[in-house]
């Protein structure tokens, strides 16, 4: 008699108490309910009565479709944790608070997995993480060298159906390519969720993808540590100085890095003098060894147009030869 009232009870104050979830079967044979922040963010609670209810805990089983089995089995473990407090008492309502509550003050568990790589494969012991639970905030720094990257990602309630919000905090790598590390992150987070303007018809429907883990990657290893592990593509000295406070930022200083459509770093001098050297017939292609690609860059616009790259050489050699020729008469 006491779990019928302790039901009847539940199907009176359900939505009011758990606003945007759903209680699917409230049976004595069994309690089945839906609790839901998000669309990810979403766990079903099977519940049975044991023969001596309630002084024994319920029996309870949680499955959801968007949760890792990781953060299911912790949360079952703290479900029953607190239904041993609850002993003697109705438990069914304060089972299912607990759970929603679970779900609302914990942002990482719709990325829990993301973490976890970025704790384990991503982070090195000379970089340094941080989380901020309540918030949902991952603070990263990572080094290479003497060369360091802090970045703030913010993870939505939505997450992943809304893309991490990317602020670098920090940075010691020349400007325009800080300014590239932001361009690249925030596209890559804006493809997860955003679908293409023009897809191919062949591909599936679009789904929104996690952008955690991606962007982090492609900050720490495709930005950060690849770019200060490179060597200028033409002289294979180091494209960036040893010691950061000695980059150069003049956009036309021999020594400043260029960095092409395909990611390869050049000096600026080594590069300029390449892309202004014949041949130019299809193009100047980056000379690095497996890339091939043509080099595409705002400063060398010539790269797109042969006939005008081979114009521009041709009057440049012939002024070079009229000075040496005033030289030779001068007697210089």
């Amino acid at each position: 008699m006491a779990i019928n009232e302790e039901l009847t009870t539940l199907k009176e104050d359900f939505l009011s108490r758990l606003p945007g979830s759903e209680l699917i079967t409230c049976h004595p044979s069994m309690v089945l309910a839906r609790i839901s922040r998000t669309a990810f963010k979403e766990v079903r609670v099977a519940i049975q009565f044991p023969a001596d209810y309630p002084d024994n805990p319920l029996l309870v089983e949680l499955k959801s479709k968007t949760l890792s089995a990781r953060i299911l089995d912790s949360l079952t473990k703290l479900c029953d944790e607190e239904l041993k407090k609850w002993k003697g008492k109705q438990q069914i309502m304060s089972l299912l608070v607990f759970v929603k509550h679970f779900l609302d003050e914990n942002p990482f568990i719709a990325c829990s997995d993301e973490i976890m790589y970025i704790k384990k494969e991503l982070v090195s012991e000379h970089d340094d993480l941080k989380l901020k639970q309540k918030a949902g905030i991952v603070s990263m720094t990572i080094r290479q060298q003497r060369y360091f990257l802090s970045v703030k990602l913010s993870v939505p309630d939505a997450y992943p159906t809304d893309a991490v919000s990317i602020e670098i905090t920090e940075c010691n790598v020349p400007p325009d390519l800080l300014l590239t590390f932001a361009g690249q992150s925030q596209e890559l987070a804006r493809r997860c969720v955003t679908p293409p303007l023009k897809p191919k018809p062949k591909d599936p429907p679009f789904e929104p993808s996690p952008s955690l883990q991606r962007v982090a990657c492609l900050l720490a290893n495709d930005c950060l540590r690849h770019c200060v592990a490179q060597k200028c593509s033409l002289c294979k000295k180091p494209a960036l100085p040893d010691n950061p406070k000695e980059v150069v930022v003049d956009l036309n200083a021999d020594m400043h890095v260029e960095r092409i459509y395909c990611g390869h770093l050049f000096h600026f001098k080594c590069l300029d003098t390449y892309v202004k050297t014949p041949p130019f017939k299809g193009g100047k292609m980056c000379p690095v060894s497996g890339c091939g690609k043509r080099i595409y860059h705002d400063k060398w616009v010539t790269t797109k147009n042969t006939k005008l790259a081979e114009d521009r050489w041709a009057h440049e050699e012939a002024r070079k030869r009229e000075l040496s020729e005033v030289v030779d008469f001068l007697g210089l």
